[in-house]
C-alpha cells in the first residue's frame, strides 16, 4: 500500500531543496535607501502622476505595487528571464539589497 503522506513530505523536502533562485527570499528592503536608487526611473516611469519623459509610449505604474512583485520583475530582468533591453541593463547593475529597496521604496507610493 502507498502511502501518501511520506511521498508527500518526500517530494516537498525534495522541491525545496532545488526551488528555483526565483523563490528565494529576498533580503529585507530600506525605503530610504531605495528612494535614492529611483533616481533613474523617474525618466521613464516618472511616479510622480505617473507622467514620463516619452509620452508617446505606455511604460507601467510601479509606483504602489506590491514590493513582491516589484522585486521578482527586478530580479527576472536583471537575470534576462524578462525582456526590455532598458530594464536589462538598469538591473544588472543592482544587487538583492537594491532591488529590495528599491522594491520597498516604490511600493510605499500612493498610486
Amino acid at each position: 500500500m502507498i502511502r501518501p503522506l511520506p511521498i508527500a513530505a518526500c517530494l516537498a523536502l525534495a522541491f525545496s531543496l532545488h526551488a528555483p533562485a526565483a523563490f528565494a527570499q529576498q533580503p529585507a528592503g530600506d525605503a530610504d535607501r531605495g528612494r535614492a536608487l529611483t533616481y533613474t526611473c523617474v525618466g521613464c516611469h516618472g511616479i510622480e502622476g505617473y507622467k514620463n519623459a516619452y509620452p508617446h509610449y505606455h511604460v507601467p505604474k510601479i509606483g504602489g505595487q506590491s514590493a513582491e512583485y516589484l522585486a521578482n520583475a527586478l530580479t527576472e530582468y536583471r537575470r534576462g528571464t524578462r525582456r526590455h533591453p532598458t530594464m536589462e541593463v538598469q538591473a544588472q547593475s543592482f544587487s538583492d539589497q537594491d532591488i529590495a529597496d528599491i522594491a520597498a521604496f516604490l511600493s510605499g507610493l500612493t498610486p
